[in-house]
C-alpha cells in the first residue's frame, strides 16, 4: 500500500447505511439478515458490529436476534472501519457545465457498496474535486478502467439517461480475453444466474434469434459486437461494441462464448481464485494464470447527444499501463485499427 491508498482524516465523508425492511425481508432475526444480505461481513462479525452499538433499529439500540418487521428502519454506522486499499488515480478527460467525464483505475469502485465508501469514485470526486455528491450516468466495475460519465444537473442526467435507455449512446470497450477469438462475433442472446457457479453474482450468457420469449423470468436481453484487433501467444486483443447496457454483459458473454476475459478472477480461467480472492490466498499459479492482477476491460470511448447543445460528444479514455503491457503478446495485428 502507498500514500494515495490511505484518504487522509479530514478528507474522509461521513459513512452511514439506512434501509427499511420490505415484506420479503420480514421475521428474520437482525444478525441474519445482516450477513445474508451484505457479505462482506460474516454473521459473527455482524453480530459484533451490534453489540458494539453500530446498528441500530428504529433509532435504538437493537438485539442480535431480534426479528424484523416491515418498515423498520436500519442504520449501520460505519465510520473509522478500514477500507481496502484501492489506486484512487482518476483524470478529467472531458468537462463543462453541464458534464463531467473522468477516466478512472482499474481498482476504484464507482459507487458505495460493500466494504468500499471513501475509496470510492463517488466520495472523491467530493474530497478531491469539491463536486456536489456525483450522478452517474454510466458504472463500470471496481476492476474496469476508463470513461465514466456524470452529470452536474438533474436535466443533464434525464436527457442522458433516456439516450443510454433508448440505445442512442455509442460504446466502445477494449478487452483482452484468453485463446485465438475469431474476425467477428455479433453476440445477442440472454443473460441469466449461472446457477452452476459456486458465485452468487455470477451469470451465463445464452445465444438467441430474437427477444420474443425469455427463457426464465429474470432472463435479460443483450446484444454485442466483437471484432478481433490482434492475437498471439494465446491471447486476443478485442474490441467490444455493447448495443445494451446490461451488468457483467461484455464479461458473461465472452466467457459463454469460450473466451474468458485476461485477469478475471469471476468470468475467466479459473473462477475459484474469486474465492481465493475474497480471502486473499491467491497462489502464485493464480497469478500466472491471470496474466495480470485485474480483468483485462477498459472503457475506451463514448459518443453522445450533448443534453443541451444537441450536438455530438466523443469522450475517449487512453489504454492504461498494465493493460497496453499485454500487447507484446499479442504481436500478429489483424489490422491498425485504434481503440
Amino acid at each position: 500500500m502507498d500514500d494515495r491508498d490511505i484518504l487522509q482524516p479530514e478528507t474522509l465523508l461521513t459513512r452511514d447505511m439506512r434501509l427499511n425492511v420490505k415484506e420479503a425481508e420480514a421475521g428474520q432475526p437482525l444478525a441474519a439478515y445482516l450477513a445474508s444480505r451484505f457479505t462482506y461481513h460474516d454473521h459473527a462479525a455482524w453480530c459484533r458490529l451490534i453489540d458494539e452499538g453500530r446498528v441500530t433499529l428504529n433509532g435504538n439500540p437493537a438485539a442480535v436476534q431480534h426479528p424484523l418487521a416491515v418498515g423498520d428502519r436500519i442504520q449501520y454506522d460505519a465510520s473509522g472501519i478500514p477500507e481496502p486499499p484501492v489506486d484512487d488515480t482518476f483524470a478529467v478527460v472531458w468537462e463543462d457545465a453541464d458534464l463531467l467525464a473522468v477516466n478512472k483505475s482499474g481498482n476504484l469502485p464507482c459507487h458505495p457498496g460493500g466494504r468500499y465508501f471513501n475509496h470510492t469514485l463517488w466520495a472523491l470526486l467530493q474530497t478531491r474535486c469539491g463536486y456536489a455528491p456525483p450522478v452517474f450516468i454510466n458504472r463500470l466495475d471496481r476492476e474496469t478502467s476508463g470513461v465514466v460519465l456524470i452529470a452536474k444537473n438533474r436535466r443533464a442526467a434525464a436527457h442522458l439517461w433516456r439516450q443510454f435507455a433508448a440505445h442512442r449512446v455509442d460504446k466502445r470497450y477494449t478487452v483482452y480475453v484468453e485463446g485465438r477469438f475469431p474476425e467477428r462475433i455479433d453476440a445477442a442472446g440472454w443473460l441469466l444466474p449461472d446457477t452452476a457457479s459456486v458465485i452468487r453474482k455470477k451469470r451465463r450468457w445464452i445465444p438467441a434469434v430474437s427477444p420474443a420469449a425469455a427463457p426464465v423470468p429474470d432472463a435479460e436481453w443483450c446484444e454485442t459486437a466483437f471484432t478481433r484487433v490482434s492475437c498471439g501467444n494465446g491471447i486476443s486483443r478485442v474490441t467490444a461494441e455493447p448495443r445494451t447496457g446490461r451488468l457483467h454483459q461484455i464479461r458473461a458473454t465472452l466467457f459463454s462464448l469460450g473466451f474468458p476475459v485476461t485477469g478475471d478472477k469471476v468470468y475467466g480461467v479459473d473462477e475459484t481464485a474469486f474465492l481465493r480472492f475474497c480471502t486473499d490466498a491467491l497462489t502464485e499459479v493464480d497469478h500466472m494464470r491471470l496474466r495480470i492482477k485485474r480483468q483485462a476491460l477498459h472503457a475506451a470511448w463514448l459518443r453522445f447527444r450533448h443534453p443541451a447543445k444537441q450536438n455530438w460528444v466523443e469522450v475517449e479514455a487512453p489504454l492504461p499501463s498494465d493493460m497496453a503491457a499485454l500487447n507484446g503478446l499479442c504481436h500478429s495485428p489483424k489490422t491498425s485499427t485504434s481503440v
